[in-house]
This record gives structure tokens, C-alpha cells and sequence, in this order.
């Protein structure tokens, strides 16, 4: 298989950006859509199902990700020649074979799910295989790293996760506070994630990883997804400043654990140079100009998430 174009996104926002504006996933006017992704092969991607709890109005959590969940599947029946849902490794290399890309799906705020075990499982069987714990507020099972970010998991919250990890879901920790973050290291036995998160010693942001904690992520053999977000690299941002991430990353010793999480159609501002999913190539160009070695830059467009995949996502 030719992997030098291969691109594995740990997160965007497109089908909730697609339900708002009326759009489609095969081509709209946002930054990602599969006819500008369509350079990349093999391509895998996260979708999440995402909504701002606070402006949910009358509709009930679990209505709004229904909502958006049948959006995602009418998408993926509109565009079965070139994409399908995908749950296991198996299913993403059966897609892969096809020429198509595998799509994952995702829940950014566990409050969708109601902060329920039972909301989980049923989002379990229609495919979800990660889980956002919280977005920016804090809910049932813990603090966010904007609203109570000294609460970590409660009990509820590690009943949750427990769960998770029994289903083969992937915890995803990006948003959640920082005492939230430990909690779910000392409870996951396996990998976990931070899908869309940056370094905090290269810019500071309560969204960034500390040291500390992408060290964690090492030693339980996860990925950390870096984030394209211009708010969370630093100051008038360029892939220059995407890399100096990367290498911090590097330099705790994250070579199996640095991955790409975008954050696409969840960003207001990318770095210059980037308009959409249609540059992201730019950064592996850059990469490899600078010498890293094509099996580095595989593992960070794609092998390593793929593996937490391969380890998390057994059913």
C-alpha cells in the first residue's frame, strides 16, 4: 500500500458545521470536505458529533445527537462509494481496500449522552467508538478545563469511563480539567487520548497538555493529537509553529504517541498557509524537507492513532 499520502484526523467538526449550515459533506464552503481530502489515501477520520449544551434550548441532549447522527448516516449512504462508517481496524482496512475513506465517530461533551451509562452503550451500538468527557463546561462526570477545573472525575465520572473501557471506547481527555485528566490516567489501563490538544510548555492554554500528562499518555501508550487551532499553537502561527509542538512532543519521548487531531470546522482561525483539510500535506512536505524520516511522519499522519484504534476499538 502507497502510504505517502495517508492522513489519519483524530477530530474535526464538520457534521455538526455541515447541520448548521445546510451543507454537505461531499463539498461545502467549510475547511474540510471529502473532495478536498480526496488527495489523501489511505484517509481516516474522526467525526464528532458536537453541541453546545448551553444552546441546546428546549431539544434534549440525546435528541441533538440523534439529530446529528442521522445527518452523519445519511451522509455516509450519499457518498458509500467513497466513504463508509467504520468501527474496528478490520472495517478501516476493508474501506481502505476499497479506496474509500474510514470514517470514525465521536462525541465532543458527554452531555449529549446525558452523562449516562445507559445513553453510552446505545451510542456504543450505533457506532461511536470515543468520547469527549466533557467539551468547555463542566457536567455530571467532571470539571472542564474552563468550568471547575479543580473537580475531577465523579463518581459517576469513573463509573463512566469503567464503562467505556469495557465497550472498547477511547476516553478522550481534550477539554477536561486538568484533575479530571488524572483521574482517568489512574483509572484506564490501557490507551487513551487527547484528540485535539497542543503542548502547554510551548503555549500556555488550559487546552494544551502539560508535561506531566503527555508523559501519562506515553505510558499508557496513547496519542495526542496536535491541534491546528491558531488560539492553542501561539502568537501569529504558522505549520513552523505546529511543529515546534510536534517536537516538544518528540523530546518527552512521543514518537509512538504524537498524531494529528486538526480540529477543522472547530476552528475560527488556522495558521497562515492553511485554509482547509487541503493543506495538512503542507506540514508532512515541511517535515520531510527538514529530514524527518518518511516512518516518523507515517506515524504521526496515521500509524499511531491507528494503532490506539487497533488496541481500544476491539468490536
Amino acid at each position: 500500500m502507497n502510504t505517502s499520502r495517508a492522513l489519519f484526523d483524530a477530530h474535526c467538526d464538520t457534521i455538526s458545521r455541515c447541520l448548521v449550515r445546510g451543507e454537505a459533506l461531499a463539498e461545502n464552503s467549510g475547511q474540510l470536505d471529502l473532495e478536498r481530502a480526496g488527495r489523501y489515501c489511505p484517509y481516516a477520520q474522526f467525526f464528532a458529533v458536537f453541541q453546545d449544551s448551553a444552546k441546546l434550548g428546549r431539544e434534549a441532549p440525546w435528541q441533538a445527537f440523534l439529530r446529528q447522527y442521522r445527518l452523519f448516516r445519511g451522509e455516509m449512504e450519499k457518498n458509500a462509494r467513497r466513504i463508509v462508517h467504520c468501527r474496528t481496524l478490520a472495517q478501516a482496512r476493508e474501506a481502505q481496500a476499497q479506496g474509500k475513506t474510514a470514517a470514525f465517530l465521536s462525541v465532543e461533551g458527554a452531555e449529549l449522552l446525558e452523562c449516562s451509562e445507559a445513553r453510552l452503550e446505545e451510542a456504543w451500538r450505533l457506532g461511536v467508538r470515543a468520547v469527549n468527557l466533557t467539551w468547555n463546561h463542566a457536567n455530571l462526570l467532571s470539571g472542564s478545563h474552563r468550568e471547575e477545573p479543580e473537580r475531577g472525575l465523579s463518581p459517576a465520572g469513573r463509573a463512566f469511563v469503567r464503562r467505556m473501557g469495557e465497550l472498547g471506547m477511547i476516553v478522550d481527555v481534550s477539554h477536561l480539567s486538568d484533575a479530571g485528566f488524572w483521574d482517568v490516567a489512574e483509572l484506564c489501563t490501557g490507551p487513551f487520548m487527547a484528540s485535539h490538544s497542543n503542548a502547554r510548555e510551548i503555549f500556555f492554554h488550559t487546552r494544551n497538555l502539560t508535561d506531566g500528562q503527555f508523559t501519562a499518555i506515553i505510558e499508557h501508550h496513547g496519542v495526542a493529537g496536535l491541534n491546528f487551532y491558531a488560539g492553542f499553537l501561539g502568537e501569529k502561527p504558522d505549520l513552523d509553529t505546529v511543529i515546534a509542538h510536534l517536537e516538544h512532543f518528540l523530546a518527552l519521548g512521543g514518537e509512538e504517541n504524537v498524531a494529528l487531531g486538526t480540529d477543522l470546522d472547530g476552528c475560527d482561525v488556522l495558521p497562515s498557509g492553511v485554509s482547509g483539510v487541503e493543506d495538512v500535506e503542507k506540514l508532512r512536505e515541511k517535515l520531510l524537507r527538514r529530514n524527518y524520516s518518511e516512518t516518523l511522519v507515517q506515524k504521526l499522519f496515521f500509524d499511531n492513532l491507528m494503532r490506539v484504534v487497533s488496541e481500544v476499538c476491539i468490536m
